[in-house]
């Protein structure tokens, strides 16, 4: 008899593989806009204990979790969550790039050939033809026949790289506020959107100011520009220490309209939770034979980073509120889905830098134009008159091509000479012409980041990276992400419920395992291009 069990032991494994619970119903991944990995632990103080707390009491944590490449914006990094791969395997560098083949400038969602299927503007819409790595979401819809995908933003760039080209995604127009789509998924706007749509529910979210929860002396933060603060109703009986005192500083939040009223306040991210409800309900989402993902990515929280800053009473309520928008989002889940049966993730595409303007003596920030005017001229005393530079995009710097190879000139020399140049700038650490990105394989360091977000086709012809704490400069930015250093790179990753057990997870955690190990979760091949290791504290019993 124990030959016997031990023969069925082989086959079958451990006992506790034996009885394998099936995957979950429902996966929600709710990615959060500029959240870095320690602003939990700093305002803990405050939080509730059914959202972040929640996560992180009951779930499992990794406290070294990272993106392991530069240029750590929004797209390029919710591409890597998606896809399980670099971005110089999927492809996405950034918002637009120029494509030498057509000469052109391209947008990495816009496409002309799309358009809204029910609120007709005129306007071409969004797509993701452009993209090239299938999404998690994809893959799940391609081997679980009956699966849903949702994913949904406020911005369409964010909604569809989280997507991908199959499934239902939803994003808030920027003109109407109504949710919609484009016919690259969907002929027709479902029902259900239209009669949410109808209710106008975002009018009652945008009219209100900005009030904080908290009153004044309960912020960390001592820096504030459009919230109106609640002061305590008793007299404060000693006076105010230097410390204490809440400095004003200037706003630069845009509020041209509803949209941007949303976006840059709390009220952008309830507005995604309310969607997502109701999503979940009129899909059905986990309650059917057939696995179900929902991805959500909170935009509003990045945009309150930008404007404010990471050190503001704006960005401390924001998540504040984010907090108990959470609670009562995953109590919804948990009514709508066996606890079992639901797995909830939360992560960041990104953290962010300090402000610019968080000192007396503001730091000095990167002017793109004029980079592009001095190189441009360096290039015309170097090889004689002409347009040298086309663009300067997110990092990426593109020379011109026709005018190089009309004057026979070598297109590596040009690149490298105007990669040294460019280390000469104020607030560039570091610049690799893209003919040295290509032909040198770097192990390690600043250039190994620098090489995972290259991507041949698209990158530029050099790539620059700029001093710690440095940003360009913009209108409405007071801190922005976009560097390879800690503050950006290092982000939360917290998954709750299914099978896990709470534990904290200290070892060194890369972004390009979330995919397949979710695909892992939903007995599923890993996205084609993913090449993230598997996270085998997060299969439980699987």
């Amino acid at each position: 008899m124990k030959k016997l069990a031990l023969i069925l032991l082989a086959l079958t494994g451990t006992p506790s593989a034996a009885r394998s619970a099936a995957p979950p119903r429902l996966i929600v991944n709710i990615v959060v806009g500029s959240l870095r990995a320690d602003d939990i632990d700093r305002y803990r103080e405050q939080f509730g204990t059914g959202g972040f707390l929640r996560l992180e009491r009951e779930g499992l944590q990794f406290t070294e979790c990272a993106y392991d490449f530069q240029q750590t914006a929004t797209p390029v990094t919710l591409s890597t969550f998606a896809t399980g791969a670099q971005p110089a395997t999927h492809g996405v560098i950034g918002l637009r790039w120029r494509d030498y083949v057509q000469n052109r400038v391209v947008g990495l969602t816009d496409d002309p050939r799309a358009h809204d299927p029910e609120y007709h503007n005129g306007r071409s819409a969004y797509s993701a033809r452009n993209l090239i790595a299938p999404t998690l979401g994809e893959t799940l819809v391609a081997q679980r026949p009956g699966s849903r995908a949702v994913s949904i933003a406020l911005r369409p760039e964010a909604a569809i790289v989280l997507g991908g080209r199959e499934g239902w995604v939803f994003w808030m127009d920027d003109n109407s506020c109504n949710w919609t789509t484009s016919t690259y998924y969907l002929r027709s706007l479902p029902a259900w959107v239209k009669e949410y749509n109808r209710e106008r529910l975002h009018l009652a979210y945008a009219a209100d100011p900005w009030r904080s929860l908290l009153t004044e002396e309960r912020y960390r933060n001592r820096r504030r520009s459009d919230i109106i603060l609640s002061t305590a109703t008793g007299k404060r009986r000693t006076p105010l220490r230097q410390e204490e005192y809440v400095r004003r500083i200037s706003s630069i939040a845009p509020c041209r309209n509803c949209y941007d009223n949303l976006l840059y306040t709390p009220a952008g991210n309830s507005l995604v939770f309310q969607f997502a409800r109701t999503a979940v309900t009129q899909l059905e989402l986990g309650r059917r034979e057939t696995p179900d993902l929902l991805n959500i990515y909170l935009d509003a929280s990045r945009a309150i980073n930008e404007a404010y800053g990471p050190e503001s009473i704006e960005t401390e309520d924001m998540l504040y509120r984010l907090d108990r928008d959470l609670a009562e989002f995953i109590d919804f889940l948990q009514a709508q889905t066996a606890p079992e049966q639901l797995l909830v993730l939360l992560t960041a595409d990104h953290g962010t830098s300090p402000s610019y303007d968080l000192r007396d003596e503001e730091a000095e920030r990167f002017n793109a134009r004029q980079f592009e005017v001095i190189v441009n001229g360096f290039l015309n005393a170097r090889y004689g008159a002409g347009q040298w530079v086309l663009e300067y995009e997110e990092r990426n710097l593109y020379l011109n091509h026709n005018l190089i190879y009309e004057k026979k000139l070598d297109l590596a020399d040009v690149q490298n000479e105007t990669a040294a140049f460019a280390l000469q700038f104020r607030g560039i650490s570091h610049a690799l012409s893209a003919t040295a990105l290509r032909s040198a394989g770097f192990g390690s360091g600043y250039a190994r980041k620098m090489q995972n977000g290259f991507y041949p086709r698209r990158s530029g012809d050099v790539v620059i990276n700029l001093m710690p704490g440095w940003i360009e400069e913009h209108d409405a930015r007071r801190s922005a992400s976009g560097s390879m250093y800690r503050y950006d790179t290092h982000v939360p990753l917290l998954l709750y419920g299914g099978s896990l057990l709470p534990r904290r997870v200290a070892r060194p955690t890369d972004m390009t395992s979330v995919a397949p190990t979710l695909a892992r979760i939903l007995r599923i091949e890993a996205p084609a291009a993913s090449e993230g290791a598997v996270l085998d504290e997060a299969l439980a019993d699987q």
